[in-house]
């Protein structure tokens, strides 16, 4: 008989267990929302050469006086650069090369101009003002991106401005989904008396969607033993999580486990101390991550958050993924009376969690409103308002 884990100990063995994906090389203009499988190092200097950072008038600094005559004019782009003499000035715009001979540029705005002289008062700047210097940003050599960074249209930003084309990036998982149960019905049939619509299905599918996933194939097995071994070889064949609802407890129509079992699938771990989806099973063949989640629709979302979807993070190279992402305080107390982890669909409001009506293991109105879950720890009994709580956000 499996050991019933604790949350905790069923994170930390996936954390173990879940392999790091494939990379491959990827166009910046593709890679947005992508991780980095490898660092990035500067491939030159940013600025590569002294640049003006205002419009203005490039003047060497120890030049005497406050007034210089202007010799030309020196605009973005340029590549012709004429040097500054003694007692000599070009007019400059931003972005554009400074002149040899010059170190320092004075903003237009500080200017006094007559003809082709100008004048200034020099107790206003000093040396190098308003100059960018070459390598400022980085230089050639610096590691400006390490491995795991998320690259979002700032990163890309960056990337373009050394003049990177591509990066390599993890790739992401290709997932089967299989639905049991013969009650079942997709939406848009007809229901007879007993059967329900699939809703875990498509709550999967929009989750998977968020997370970057392309590549979903769905599957639908009959509540028949030899039927989902079957499905179960086939959907293994085509992806890297295979996910499955329904038929993992321990009633005469639960098949999941044992068809697992005769696919050689290697148990990870079978039930969490926690409600909902105490009969949760993960498993591995080979490479690939198999997560068989209880039938009712708030185990099959519960599950997903907390274990499959940074499941799939890691593997697409994601780093802090098993930590919630916010600890906030609970609005109102709470008693717990069961010795499980539990977690409760609950909203976000004035920076606090409210813990909603409706929690049953059927009752979708409250995921409608939920923000996200807030995790109640299997030692607490009573917990103040005030005290905080892990929220898992979807």
């Amino acid at each position: 008989m499996s050991h019933i884990l604790s949350v905790s100990e069923a994170k930390a063995r996936l954390k173990k267990s879940i392999p790091t994906g494939p990379s491959f090389f990827c166009s910046i203009h593709l890679s947005n929302g992508r991780i980095l499988a490898k660092n990035i190092i500067a491939p030159m200097d940013v600025p590569s050469f002294d640049n003006s950072a205002m419009d203005g008038f490039a003047i060497t600094w120890e030049d005497a006086g406050e007034t210089r005559e202007v010799i030309g004019v020196v605009a973005a782009g340029e590549s012709e650069l004429k040097s500054l003499q003694k007692g000599e000035a070009a007019r400059i715009f931003t972005g554009a090369p400074i002149p040899p001979g010059a170190d320092t540029v004075i903003q237009q705005e500080k200017i006094i101009r007559t003809g082709n002289q100008i004048q200034f008062d020099r107790k206003d700047f000093k040396k190098g003002v308003s100059v960018r210097l070459r390598g400022t940003q980085c230089k050639v050599g610096d590691e400006i991106l390490k491995a795991g960074s998320h690259i979002n249209p700032g990163t890309i930003a960056l990337l373009a401005s050394l003049g990177i084309a591509e990066v390599e990036v993890y790739d992401l998982p290709k997932v089967a989904l299989i639905v049991t149960g013969n009650e079942l019905r997709e939406v848009g049939q007809q229901l007879n008396p007993g059967q329900i619509y699939n809703s875990s299905g498509p709550a999967l599918e929009a989750y998977l969607a968020d997370l970057g996933v392309k590549e979903v194939q769905i599957f639908h097995a009959e509540d028949d033993f030899e039927k989902v071994i079957l499905t179960i070889r086939e959907a293994l064949k085509v992806s890297d999580f295979l996910l499955l609802t329904g038929g993992i407890s321990v009633g005469d129509f639960d098949f999941v486990k044992d068809g697992l079992s005769e696919n050689d699938v290697e148990e990870i771990f079978y039930k969490i101390s926690q409600r909902p989806g105490k009969p949760l099973f993960a498993g591995k063949k080979g490479e690939k991550t198999i997560f068989a989640l209880p039938g009712n629709p708030a185990s099959v979302l519960t599950c997903f958050v907390n274990y499959v979807k940074p499941s799939i993070l890691q593997w697409a190279g994601h780093s802090d993924h098993w930590k919630p992402p916010q600890v906030l305080a609970l609005a109102e107390s709470f008693t717990k009376s069961v010795n499980l982890t539990l977690f409760l669909k609950a909203k976000i409001e004035n920076g606090q969690v409210q813990i909603l009506p409706g929690q049953e293991s059927f009752n979708l109105l409250s995921f409608g409103q939920a923000d996200g879950l807030a995790e109640i720890p299997i030692e607490s009994e009573f917990l103040e308002a005030g005290t905080l709580v892990s929220f898992y956000s979807w």
